[in-house]
C-alpha cells in the first residue's frame, strides 16, 4: 500500500508541477530536483511559516543570513574536516556505491542470491556474505569492497588560481619527488585555495555569536535563526527529495545559561513537534525519538528527532519513519572550539550576577525539503464519491497551500469573466495568491484545484451580476455557500491567521 501511495505522489508531483527531476531533458542528475510552480510556493510557505513562528512571533530570537562559503578553518574547528565522514563501499557486481551503515544486515558466511550486473534479466548467481555482515542494498550481492571513509563536504577552490592546472604544470617536478614529498606537495597545492560548500548552516551562527550579541543587545536565553542552502556529497540518495546533495535547512541556535539547558531542551523538543501538528500534520504519523548514547554526535549531550511516517517503498510495503528535524543539546562545544581556534572571547558576561560563562546551545534543526515532502505525503488523499468516482485531493493547511483561492466565471459570457477578473485582482492586491481558470466544466475545474491543494474555489455566476455574491466551495468538505464579494478578503485572511 505504501509503495503505491508513494508512486502516486511522485506522479502527482511531476504532473501538477510540484517537483521535477533536475536537468531531466539531459537524462537527469541523481539526487538533484527542481521545484515547479506549485512546489516552490509550497516550500516558500513552509519556510515563511517557520520564520514567522520562530522569529517574528517571538521577542527572543533574531535572524541571520550567512555566506555559504566560509573560511576553511571554520570546518577544522567544528570537526567537519576530520570527522564528517561516512563509510563508503563499492559493489563489485552492480558497481553501485553505498553507505555501509545503511546496507541490509546479513549473517557473515551465509548464502546470498543476486542477479549478474544487478540487472533484472541477469544470470542468477550465488554468493557468500562477507565478514562485514551486510549485502549490497541494490542487487543483494555479497561481493563488496572494503569500507573506506568518505568526507561529505563539497570542496572547491577560491581565487584566480586553478589547483588542477597547477598540478598539470608541475607534473615533471612532482614525478621527480619521493612519494611522501609528492603527497605533501600535492596537498599543499590543493589546500592553498581550498574552500568548502557548507554542510550545515549552524556554524555561521556560532561564528557570528559575538557580532549578534554586540549589535542586537540580546542576552541569554536568546536564539539566532537562519534559513539557507547546505550541501552534502551524499552516498545514498533516495525517496524523491528526502535525501539530496543540495538541500535547504531551517535552523535555530538557542543560547542559554549552563544549568538551564535541560529545561530549554525539553521545551524545544515539545514545541517543534507541536509546530508540525499546528500546520495540519497528522499527530499519529509523528513521533519524537530520543537518540541512544551510541548515536549521539561528539558535541551532543542529548538529541531527539521529530520523525514522520513516510509512505516510502520497502520490502514490507508499510512505509518507514524518517527524520524531519533534530533537536540537540550541543552544550558549549561549538563556541569553545571557535574560541580556541581564533583566540576570540565568545563568552557572555551577566551583569546582574557578575558571572561570565560560555552559553550552552539548544539547536532545533529542520530540513525545509523534508518538511515539504512530509506535508505533501500527509496531505495526499483519495476519496471515493458517488458511482465509485475517485477524487484526488491535497488537504494542505491554508497557511501553506500553494494557491489560496481559485476564481472561476461559470461561463465565458454575460460579463462574468470581467467580474471574476476583478475579484482576482483584488485578492492578488491583498497578497493572497490565487489562480484564474475559465476552461472546462466547473466540476473539472474543482478537481484540478483539489489536486493542487487549493482551499477555496470562488465561482461567479448569473446571480453575482444581480446581488454581488459568489459561490465559495470549500476543498475538504466540498460544501458550497453564498458570500458577498466584499466579504471574500476578510474571510480568507481570517483562515490564514
Amino acid at each position: 500500500m505504501a509503495n503505491d501511495t508513494m508512486k502516486k505522489i511522485v506522479s502527482l508531483c511531476k504532473r501538477r508541477g510540484f517537483v521535477f527531476q533536475s536537468s531531466e531533458i539531459y537524462g537527469g542528475l541523481k539526487a538533484c530536483y527542481d521545484y515547479g510552480p506549485l512546489g516552490v510556493e509550497l516550500k516558500r510557505n513552509i519556510k515563511d511559516a517557520w520564520w514567522r513562528d520562530m522569529v517574528h512571533r517571538r521577542d527572543d530570537i533574531v535572524g541571520l543570513d550567512c555566506s555559504i562559503i566560509m573560511h576553511p578553518d571554520v570546518w577544522k574547528a567544528s570537526g567537519h574536516l576530520a570527522g564528517f565522514c561516512d563509510p563508503l563501499v563499492d559493489c563489485r557486481n552492480c558497481k553501485e556505491r553505498f553507505r555501509a551503515d545503511h546496507a541490509p544486515r546479513a549473517e557473515a558466511g551465509s548464502e546470498c542470491i543476486y542477479r549478474e550486473g544487478g540487472r533484472a534479466d541477469g544470470k542468477k548467481l550465488k554468493g557468500i556474505v562477507g565478514p562485514q555482515g551486510y549485502t549490497c542494498p541494490v542487487c543483494g550481492s555479497g561481493d563488496l569492497s572494503d569500507e573506506r571513509l568518505f568526507n561529505l563536504m563539497f570542496r572547491t577552490s577560491l581565487g584566480p588560481v586553478d589547483p588542477m592546472q597547477q598540478i598539470l604544470n608541475s607534473v615533471e617536478e612532482l614525478a621527480a619527488l619521493a612519494p611522501d614529498e609528492r603527497k605533501q606537495k600535492l596537498a599543499g597545492i590543493i589546500n592553498e585555495s581550498a574552500v568548502y560548500l557548507r554542510p550545515e548552516t549552524a556554524q555561521g551562527m556560532f561564528v557570528n555569536f559575538a557580532n549578534v550579541l554586540n549589535s542586537s543587545r540580546v542576552k541569554p536565553p536568546f536564539g539566532i535563526a537562519q534559513c539557507g542552502k547546505s550541501y552534502r556529497n551524499e552516498i545514498t540518495t533516495s525517496n524523491l527529495t528526502f535525501r539530496t546533495c543540495e538541500f535547504e535547512q531551517m535552523e535555530m541556535e538557542f543560547f542559554v545559561k549552563p544549568g538551564e539547558d535541560e529545561t530549554w531542551y525539553e521545551y524545544w523538543r515539545s514545541a517543534r513537534r507541536d509546530w508540525y501538528i499546528s500546520l495540519g500534520i497528522n499527530p499519529d504519523r509523528l513521533r519524537l525519538r530520543d537518540h541512544e548514547t551510541s548515536e549521539l554526535a561528539h558535541y551532543a549531550k542529548a538529541c531527539s528527532d521529530v520523525e514522520y511516517f513516510f509512505p516510502f517503498e520497502n520490502e514490507e510495503g508499510e512505509g518507514e519513519w524518517g527524520e524531519l528535524e533534530g533537536i540537540a543539546n550541543r552544550t558549549d562545544y561549538d563556541l569553545k572550539k571557535h574560541a580556541e581556534f581564533t583566540g576570540k572571547d565568545l563568552s557572555y558576561f551577566e551583569t546582574e550576577t557578575k558571572e561570565r560563562y560560555v552559553p550552552y546551545v539548544i539547536e532545533p534543526a529542520a530540513g525545509a525539503d523534508r518538511a515539504t515532502l512530509a506535508f505533501l505525503c500527509d496531505a495526499y488523499d483519495e476519496e471515493t464519491l458517488e458511482k465509485d468516482d475517485i477524487r484526488t485531493v491535497l488537504r494542505f493547511h491554508p497557511r501553506i497551500a500553494p494557491i489560496k483561492a481559485a476564481v472561476f466565471p461559470l461561463v465565458k459570457r454575460d460579463g462574468m469573466p470581467e467580474v471574476a477578473e476583478g475579484i482576482m485582482k483584488e485578492l492578488l492586491g491583498e497578497g493572497i495568491n490565487c489562480f484564474y481558470d475559465q476552461a472546462g466544466a466547473i466540476g473539472r475545474r474543482y478537481r484540478r484545484m483539489d489536486e493542487a491543494g487549493t482551499p477555496w474555489c470562488i465561482t461567479v455566476d448569473s446571480d453575482t451580476l444581480n446581488d454581488k455574491t459568489v459561490t465559495v466551495r470549500e476543498r475538504d468538505s466540498m460544501e458550497q455557500k453564498r458570500m458577498p464579494i466584499a466579504a471574500l478578503v476578510p474571510f480568507i485572511k481570517e483562515h490564514l491567521k
